[in-house]
């Protein structure tokens, strides 16, 4: 079942948008870095305040505004899960005086919606990363909003949040649309290395605990033969049936299945259940996360999880 956030790590996230809205210039997530504030710099009134829902956007955002832009990342830990995230009061605050938000949506932080309307701020350009992808529910069925895993749909959010930014501040127009092209490269060799996969193991037959990997899994041109019924009911934080866990825990006593790609930021005694069901059958456990874990960046963290998929396939 998915994990609340902790109480020190939410209060940890709060105070720091609260040093924000006092002119603290220090962004969230990873790869943070400390900006002057407005009254050491006068340059830094200059810098556009981007909120984005988490550190997985954060960080794109600051990799394309280079310098220019003062960014909080509301969600920036693996210790809190995005499906059960409470917003306080200051998260509002920064939303109040952001002028680019980017939200995932597709129902996965509604919260950003609520508290932007509440804060009053309708002059900010909000970027929907679903929308952005074009991704829809398949007929019957329900839409995978993990779009962050899908690397055609980064690659369009990046453009989106350039032209954002030199909305904003138009004299960085130049630069912003730079930086993203270079982003975009450099997600050109992970699309590759997808390919590769595909051209090695394409059919092959996997397990999720969860939907978050399942445009990376499709990319590769794997197979999910998790039943619908686990993954689903894992993510919305309900029981599994013993019928259907058991017919999960078959795919590796039968060793039906190549790998266990295993969300580890929402982990309980279930999906516990199935790990151990996968190392006792020697099948390989590939875990991923929803937000960027420490010390990482987006490329890295990503390119981390295409190489750890490939290993464990034997690619």
């Amino acid at each position: 079942m998915p994990k609340s956030p902790s109480r020190p790590l939410a209060l940890g996230a709060g105070l720091c948008l609260a040093a924000l809205a006092a002119g603290c210039g220090t962004t969230s997530g990873a790869s943070s870095q400390t900006v002057p504030s407005s009254a050491s710099s006068p340059a830094a009134s200059a810098h556009v305040p981007v909120v984005a829902s988490t550190n997985v956007y954060g960080d794109i955002a600051r990799r394309i505004g280079a310098g220019r832009v003062d960014v909080t990342s509301i969600i920036d830990s693996p210790d809190q899960d995005p499906h059960s995230y409470e917003a306080g009061t200051q998260n509002q605050l920064a939303l109040s005086k952001a002028k680019v938000v980017i939200e995932n949506g597709g129902g996965y932080d509604d919260f950003v919606d609520r508290m932007l309307s509440s804060a009053g701020n309708d002059s900010a350009r909000v970027i929907n990363a679903v929308k952005v992808s074009g991704k829809t529910a398949p007929p019957g069925g329900e839409l995978n909003e993990h779009v962050w895993y899908d690397l055609p749909s980064v690659a369009g959010i990046a453009d989106e949040i350039a032209g954002a930014l030199a909305a904003a501040d138009p004299a960085g127009a130049s630069a912003y649309t730079a930086n993203a092209t270079a982003f975009k490269a450099e997600l050109e060799p992970l699309m590759a290395k997808e390919a590769g996969i595909k051209a090695a193991h394409g059919g092959e037959a996997v397990a999720i605990t969860e939907p978050v990997p399942l445009y990376l899994i499709d990319a590769s041109g794997l197979r999910n033969a998790t039943p619908p019924e686990f993954s689903e009911a894992v993510e919305e934080g309900d029981d599994v049936s013993p019928r259907t866990l058991q017919e999960t825990l078959a795919l590796f006593t039968g060793k039906k299945v190549k790998a266990l790609v295993y969300n580890e930021q929402t982990s309980g005694p279930q999906t516990q259940e199935v790990q151990k069901a996968a190392e006792a059958a020697g099948i390989p456990v590939v875990p991923v996360t929803e937000t960027l874990p420490q010390g990482k960046d987006y490329l890295g963290w990503m390119t981390a999880n295409v190489d750890a998929l490939a290993g464990a396939l034997g690619a």
